[in-house]
């Protein structure tokens, strides 16, 4: 009997934004596929609430605060991954902010630093020091970015958050490319509308939710666990060919 495609035994995964949403989905699959996981996220006692539900459950993980916007706490995420598992092989670029919501003129240059800091700079950063760990052990690997469709088109009142994201899938392109050769695999993800406490401004709201449902072929948003399958791919040997792609995850939202 042969090893099943998509799993993820004797694989480290770091995943960042994991301790709630679509980080903790992501979680919690990787560590159910035979991943050990490190968990990253600003708030300690929710990061280490997922930690525990893993290792209840069997699993492994480490659970480590930390603020990827800020250079010197991705140096340390890395080196306490590698400290405790002795090697990283997947990475999810998954934390995120929005703390604007409105008008692109009408934006505080504090919220446009602080949401290029973390969603832009805070992604380089952990695939850079992911990229140089895999080329140092002479290792493949797979780094993997939670974009948006927000990246993709217009996008209204995100504007801003929009911009991000379409700077992460063009990140994402050109890291397949240059790091194609060393065996590192690099896609990204892009959800539509979904189910989390960040979109929450959006999915509370009865007008922008039935708008975005009316375009959506499937009808609804999505739930956190429904964007990890992807993930969850895009980490295993199933996409041993896959690199430099955005994976949409949206109902159908974008062709309609």
């Amino acid at each position: 009997m042969t090893t099943p495609l998509i799993q993820l035994t004797d694989k480290v995964a770091l995943i960042t934004g994991a301790s709630r949403g679509i980080g903790e989905a992501i979680a919690l699959a990787f560590a159910n596929a035979g991943a050990k996981v490190i968990l990253a996220a600003r708030k300690p006692d929710a990061l280490e609430s997922v930690a525990a539900a893993i290792v209840k459950a069997g699993g492994q993980a480490l659970a480590v605060p930390a603020h990827t916007g800020k250079l010197e706490d991705v140096k340390r995420l890395v080196a306490a991954g590698v400290e405790r598992f002795g090697k990283i092989d997947v990475l999810v670029n998954n934390a995120a902010t929005n703390p604007y919501f409105g008008p692109m003129l009408d934006i505080e240059d504090a919220a446009f630093d602080k949401t290029f800091e973390v969603n832009v700079k805070g992604y380089f950063w952990l695939a850079r020091e992911i990229a140089q760990h895999l080329q140092a052990r002479n290792a493949k690997g797979s780094i993997i970015n939670v974009a948006s469709v927000a990246g993709l088109s217009a996008a209204p009142m995100q504007g801003v958050y929009g911009m991000t994201k379409a700077a992460v899938i063009s990140m994402t392109k050109t890291f397949a490319a240059e790091l194609g050769a060393s065996g590192i695999r690099v896609n990204a993800i892009a959800p539509g509308l979904v189910e989390t406490k960040f979109a929450s401004a959006l999915t509370s709201n009865e007008d922008i939710l039935k708008l975005v449902t009316n375009r959506t072929p499937l009808g609804r948003h999505a739930q956190p666990e429904e964007i990890a399958g992807a993930a969850l791919y895009l980490a295993s040997d199933a996409s041993s060919f896959t690199t430099g792609q955005t994976l949409v995850v949206d109902g159908g939202f974008t062709i309609s």
